[in-house]
Order: C-alpha cells, then sequence, then structure tokens
C-alpha cells in the first residue's frame, strides 16, 4: 500500500516540490546524519579501538595508493582474512589502566533462503485499518529518498528525476511487500559509500541487489566472519566523508539565518527525527527569508540571450532560474542588477551554474552585480570558483 501511495505521488508530480528545499536544509541533514552514524559505532569503537583505527588506516593508505579497487572492499577483505590468525592477540589489550581492545564481534550467522510470494488480504476493514499508516511510511519514504537524491545531486554535479525516483521507489516496494519484505527508502550512507567506491551508474545498484540475493541464497556463511569493527571504521569514514565541510568551513562569512537553518536541521535529526528536521528548517528557513525580502520569487527576464533576474535568488527561484538558463545556448549575458537579496541557495546555485557553464563550453558573461551580491559570492566562493567568477562576472 505505502508503494501504491508512493506511485501515485510521482504520477501527481508531488516529488518536484524536492527543489524548494533549501540548500542549508541539505547540508544540516547530510551532517545530521553523519552524527548519527558516528554516534551508533561508538559501542564497536569502545570494544574494539585498536582494530577501528586499523581499519581507518588502511583505508587512508590503500586510497592513496590503489585507485582501481575501493579502499574500504581491500579493507574488509585484507582484515577479514588475516583476523583469524591473529583474533587472539587483540583480546584485553590495554595501555595501563585504558581499554584499548576488549572484544572482535562479529556479524554472525545470518538466514539462508529465497523469499517466497506472498498474496495479501484485501479485504475491506484490513485496508481501511491499514490507510493511514501506510500513508505515512510512503510521506517518510518519500521525503528519505529525495533527501538522498539531493544529496548525491550536491555530490556528483548531477540532476535527479524527483518523479521518477517516486514512481521506481513505490513498484520497489510493492515488490518487496509481496515477497514479505518491508518498504525501504533511499539509504543515504549506502549512496555515499557506492559513490566513493567509485559507483556511477545503476549498474552499481542492480549489482548491490544482486550480492545480497546471493549471499541470503547460500553464502551466509561467508559473511558471519566480517568483524563489526571493520563496518564500524568503514562507516565512520563514509560519515566524516558526509558532512558538507566547504559549506561549514564558509558559515563564519555565510548569512547568519542560513548557519542558523543548518545548524538546526542537524541538531533536529540527531535529537529527533528526519522529517521534523526538514520540516524546522524549512519553516526557519521561510521566517527568515520572509524578513529579508519583501518579494517572494525572482523572475527571469529573456531578451535572446540575455537574461535579466528581478528579486530576490533564494531557494524559493533558485532551481527554476537556472533550470530555464540551462538551455543549450552558446552564449549567455546574465544581468543581477534586479537582485536585491541573495541566500546560500542562491549563490550555491549559481556558483554551480558558471561551473557547468565552463565544463559545457557556454560562453557566460554575467554584469551589474550589485556590490553586496559580489561580495557575498567572492567570499561563498572556493578558490577555483573565484577565478571563474573573476572571469564572467563584471561588478556594476
Amino acid at each position: 500500500m505505502a508503494g501504491g501511495f508512493q506511485i501515485v505521488f510521482g504520477l501527481c508530480r508531488l516529488g518536484s516540490f524536492i527543489r524548494f528545499i533549501p540548500h542549508p536544509v541539505v547540508s544540516g541533514f547530510m551532517g545530521g546524519i553523519a552524527l548519527i552514524i558516528i554516534l551508533g559505532e561508538l559501542d564497536q569503537v569502545q570494544k574494539s579501538f585498536l582494530l577501528v583505527a586499523l581499519t581507518i588506516a588502511l583505508m587512508l593508505i590503500s586510497a592513496r595508493l590503489i585507485k582501481a579497487i575501493p579502499a574500504s572492499l581491500i579493507t574488509l577483505v585484507a582484515i577479514t582474512a588475516i583476523l583469524p590468525f591473529t583474533a587472539n592477540m587483540l583480546d584485553n589489550v590495554r595501555l595501563g589502566p585504558l581499554p584499548l581492545n576488549t572484544a572482535v564481534d562479529y556479524i554472525g550467522k545470518i538466514p539462508e533462503a529465497i523469499p517466497t510470494l506472498n498474496t495479501p488480504d484485501l479485504s475491506g476493514s484490513l485496508l481501511l485499518t491499514l490507510l493511514l499508516p501506510a500513508l505515512s511510511i510512503a510521506l517518510l519514504g518519500s521525503i528519505d529518498s529525495l533527501l538522498t537524491s539531493v544529496v548525491m545531486d550536491n555530490i556528483t554535479g548531477t540532476r535527479h528525476r524527483s518523479n521518477k525516483e517516486l514512481i521506481g521507489q513505490g513498484i520497489g516496494n510493492i515488490a518487496s511487500g509481496l515477497f514479505g519484505g518491508l518498504a525501504s527508502a533511499g539509504a543515504t550512507v549506502r549512496s555515499v559509500v557506492n559513490n566513493r567506491s567509485g559507483g556511477r551508474t545503476a549498474i552499481s545498484a542492480a549489482t548491490h541487489s544482486v550480492i545480497l540475493l546471493i549471499f541470503v541464497a547460500g553464502l551466509g556463511a561467508v559473511v558471519q566472519y566480517i568483524p563489526l569493527a571493520v563496518l564500524s571504521g568503514i562507516l565512520i569514514m563514509t560519515a566524516f566523508g558526509m558532512f558538507d565541510w566547504k559549506t561549514m568551513k564558509k558559515a563564519h562569512v555565510s548569512p547568519k539565518g542560513d548557519v542558523m537553518v543548518l545548524f538546526t536541521t542537524m541538531i533536529i535529526t540527531v535529537v529527533v527525527d528526519l522529517t521534523a528536521a526538514v520540516a524546522a528548517g524549512v519553516v526557519l528557513a521561510l521566517i527568515i527569508h520572509a524578513g529579508k525580502s519583501r518579494q517572494r520569487k525572482a523572475s527571469l527576464i529573456a531578451d535572446g540571450t540575455t537574461y535579466q533576474i528581478h528579486g530576490p535568488l533564494s531557494f524559493l527561484s533558485a532551481d527554476h532560474v537556472f533550470t530555464t538558463l540551462r538551455d543549450d545556448k552558446p552564449e549567455v549575458s546574465l544581468s543581477l542588477a534586479g537582485v536585491g537579496y541573495m541566500d546560500m541557495s542562491g549563490a550555491n546555485a549559481l556558483l554551480t551554474f558558471i561551473d557547468h557553464s565552463g565544463k559545457d563550453g557556454v560562453q557566460l558573461d554575467i554584469t551589474d552585480v550589485p556590490a553586496h551580491i559580489e561580495t557575498r559570492l567572492t567570499a561563498l566562493a572556493s578558490d577555483e570558483q573565484q577565478r571563474k567568477w573573476s572571469t564572467a562576472g563584471d561588478s556594476a
């Protein structure tokens, strides 16, 4: 039922609303998830500090020396293969009164069986009872999946299709339910690990599913010997990579309201849950936007290859503005004379547009830049973006 709701969401194009999520909310969500991962692995760090530290060290070394194979895979296989011969050496290791390694835990045996097809009971009374729970699951799963897609867009520089994502997620959840499985959602952690390991296409996701099926079908005996501390080390490394360090390093020069939104979202993600964090972040961003600008959204006026932006360039309009500008024209002239206010989302969208224009060979000329807008863009841009900005921009 949750999958059916998700398909309806996609057909009604409700996924398109994800583009209104402010950049600080996405950054806060990423940081919150990273903190949850790190906090969740502290038990293994306490039990097997040496093994976790060894895992992290091997990942750092192998990432530098071997590019063709993911560092996490090299580390996982190497330590799992060597540990049976050295496990006794890691029991009750202490540095004076400080325990460095008290025990080594393993995944343990997992069930090995092919799930069977189940025909659900579709009686009217049961459908009515499950209607609201299914809707809640569908909403939570949709928000989680689409935010994961936004996170991956930020990492890869690509653009996902929200409604297509929801329909595909719905079909997958219907199939999962028919085989006795639970409804699932996009997994931010696994998506980031996949990207960091070199996975860039749908083939990596399909391979992930097939390998899981192989383990469930008969290779569970192999998996049971994988140390939990190694997985903890891999997850901790992934978590540190999930923080939006670029945005956080610029927090001291970013708009104070956006910084407040970022850390509010991060804290609520850890303390409460994802849904509450996103809702609080968006509401806070709307309040700050209302206090900064009377005009709700920016408009784009076109005259051939010359464009003018009028109004606040914020999270409410940045996606529409720069999606319109990406129309494969070889030359684009953009005037910012009418932009009175720009938040972090608008600034990042403009800087990303400059990056993509350079990669696509588009001759971009930005004119009539107000002094306060130029100051904000210069402060938020990386060194490379500042060079591109100085080439494209022309202060009014």
